[in-house]
C-alpha cells in the first residue's frame, strides 16, 4: 500500500491539515479537514445504510469476522503508520493493530438474549433488543486504532452504523483502517470523518446521531454531554484516570519493579489506567524510588521505529508543554528528580522517563493527570492514610494494589474507589469484561456484553397466553 496520505485518498478535499511525526516534530502528509456539510452528508449516509444493516444478524457476524482478518493482513501497514504518527514503538503499534482485530472478532460472535418475562398474568412478555441508530465515536491520540475498535466493533455488532472522528494528531492509521474494513463491511456502515474542531462538536450534537461515544478529558467530556444533550442522544463517556498504586508493607520491591514501572510508563505514559502516582510505605519508600529511578535511567528512549527503542516520544506539542509545566511546577515547590525531569535534547517531543519524589500532595503531577512519562512517588504512614490519598482526587478509573500477602491486598483494594481495581498488576483488561469509571472518569460501561448492550434499547412485546 502507498504510505501517502493523498496518495491512498487522491482529490477527495482541497481543505487538509498537517500530520506532525512525534519522533521528528515535522509534518509528514496530510489529512482532509471536513466541512460541516460533508459531515451531515456522512451522518445521512450512516441512517440510510442502517435498515440493511441490523436487518440481518449472521450477515453482521460474517462482516465482521471478514472483517477482522482484513485488519490482520494489513497489520505491517496500519502498525509502521501508526507508529509513524502516534509515536509509539513498533511493537507496541503491532499489539494495538492485533487488539483491534480481535475486538471485532470477540463481538462478531456476541448477540443480545431475549428475555421472557414470568410475573402471574395471564399474557406473554418478552424483552427483545433493538439498535439504536448512527452512532457517533470519537478518539483520542494515545491509542487511535484500539480504542475506535472498543467503539465501533459492539455499536455494529448490535446493528447500528458509526461515524468515527480520530483525533487530528493521529487520523491516518484511523483512515487506512477505514479503507482496509470497507473490503468487509457493506458501504456507509463505518465512516470515518477527519478534521480541526468543531469537527467533533459537531458530530456530537448532530440530530442525526443517536449515541455518542467519547474517550477524552474530563472537561471535554462534559462539553460533549451538553452537546448530545441537544438532541438526548445515549453517551458513553470515558473521561481518563488518576490511577493509584498502593504499595503494602510486605511487598517485594524489586520482583514488582519492572511490572510497576511499566504499568506507569507504557506507551510513554500516555494511557488514561495507567499508574499515574504511587503510594509507598515510608519504610520503603526510598527503595521504592531509588529501584523505580534506576528503571528509568536504563530505558531505552527513540523514535518508534528504531528497533531498540522501549518507549517513544510524546504524541504532540500541546501535551509535551503540559508534562513540562506540571514537573517543573513539582520541582519548584520541592520534589525532586530521581531520574529524568526534563525535556531530551534534539528533535522531537521526547521527555526523560521521571521519577519524583518529595513531591507536595497538593501538586497537580499528583491529583490531576499528567498523562506523561512523569512519576510521582509519595510515603505513607498508615494504610488508611493511603487509601484515602488513593481516593482522594476526582477521578476513579482504575487502581492497583501490591503486595505478598494476596488476601490482604485485595481487601485493600476492595476500598479504592473506582471502576477496576487489580493486584500485583495493573492495567489489564479482558474483551470480556466491563471496563468502566466512577466519579469523573466517565459514564456508561464498556467491554464485554455490557458495551453490546449499552449499544441496544430494549423492545418488550407482550401477547396473550395460549388457551
Amino acid at each position: 500500500m502507498p504510505t501517502s496520505e493523498a496518495a491512498r485518498f487522491p482529490g477527495r478535499l482541497a481543505i487538509r491539515f498537517p500530520v506532525v511525526d512525534p519522533a521528528t516534530g515535522e509534518a509528514f502528509d496530510e489529512a482532509p479537514d471536513q466541512q460541516p456539510d460533508e459531515l451531515d452528508a456522512v451522518v445521512d449516509r450512516a441512517h440510510r445504510a442502517w435498515p440493511g444493516w441490523r436487518a440481518d444478524p449472521a450477515a453482521r457476524t460474517a462482516a465482521l469476522r471478514m472483517a477482522a482478518g482484513a485488519v490482520e493482513a494489513a497489520g505491517d501497514d496500519l502498525a509502521r503508520l501508526l507508529t509513524r504518527e502516534q509515536g509509539k514503538p513498533l511493537a507496541e503499534s503491532y499489539a494495538e493493530v492485533a487488539r483491534t482485530a480481535a475486538r471485532l472478532r470477540y463481538f462478531a460472535d456476541l448477540a443480545p438474549r431475549t428475555r421472557r418475562i414470568v410475573d402471574g398474568r395471564p399474557v406473554s412478555s418478552e424483552v427483545r433488543w433493538r439498535s439504536l441508530g448512527p452512532v457517533a465515536a470519537i478518539v483520542p491520540w494515545n491509542f487511535p486504532l484500539q480504542l475506535a475498535a472498543a467503539k465501533f466493533a459492539p455499536a455494529l455488532a448490535a446493528g447500528n452504523t458509526v461515524v468515527l472522528k480520530p483525533s487530528p494528531f493521529t487520523p491516518l492509521a484511523t483512515r487506512l483502517l477505514d479503507s482496509v474494513l470497507a473490503t468487509a463491511l457493506p458501504e456507509d456502515v463505518l465512516t470515518v470523518v477527519t478534521g480541526r474542531e468543531p469537527l467533533g462538536a459537531r458530530l456530537a450534537s448532530h440530530p442525526g446521531i443517536r449515541h455518542v461515544t467519547f474517550t477524552g478529558s474530563v472537561s471535554t467530556g462534559r462539553t460533549v454531554a451538553e452537546a448530545a444533550a441537544a438532541s438526548l442522544s445515549r453517551v458513553t463517556l470515558e473521561l481518563g484516570g488518576n490511577d493509584a498504586a498502593v504499595l503494602l508493607d510486605d511487598v517485594d520491591v524489586d520482583r514488582i519493579v519492572d511490572r510497576l514501572f511499566w504499568a506507569a510508563f507504557r506507551n510513554c505514559g500516555q494511557v488514561c489506567m495507567a499508574v499515574k502516582r504511587v503510594y509507598a510505605p515510608a519504610g520503603l519508600h526510598a527503595e521504592v524510588v531509588e529501584a523505580l529511578a534506576q528503571r528509568a535511567k536504563t530505558v531505552t528512549v527513540g523514535a518508534g521505529l528504531d528497533p531498540d527503542a522501549r518507549l517513544g516520544p510524546v504524541n504532540n506539542a500541546p501535551q509535551l508543554a503540559r508534562i513540562e509545566q506540571v514537573t517543573q511546577q513539582a520541582l519548584a515547590d520541592g520534589a525532586r528528580a530521581a531520574a529524568g525531569g526534563h525535556r531530551l535534547d534534539g528533535p522531537g517531543y521526547f521527555f526523560a522517563p521521571t521519577i519524583l519524589t518529595d513531591v507536595p500532595p497538593g501538586a497537580p503531577v499528583v491529583t490531576g493527570e499528567q498523562f506523561g512519562p512523569v512519576l510521582p512517588v509519595l510515603p505513607y504512614r498508615s494504610l488508611d492514610e493511603a487509601v484515602d490519598a488513593a481516593n482522594g482526587t476526582g477521578f476513579g478509573l482504575g487502581g492497583s494494589v501490591w503486595g505478598t500477602d494476596l488476601d490482604r491486598a485485595e481487601a485493600v483494594a476492595e476500598r479504592l474507589e473506582c471502576g477496576t481495581a487489580w493486584v500485583n498488576h495493573h492495567a489489564e483488561l479482558s474483551l470480556a469484561q466491563p471496563f468502566a469509571g466512577v466519579k469523573d472518569s466517565g459514564v456508561g460501561v464498556a467491554g464485554g456484553p455490557w458495551g453490546l448492550y449499552g449499544n441496544l434499547r430494549p423492545f418488550v412485546v407482550h401477547r396473550p397466553q395460549e388457551a
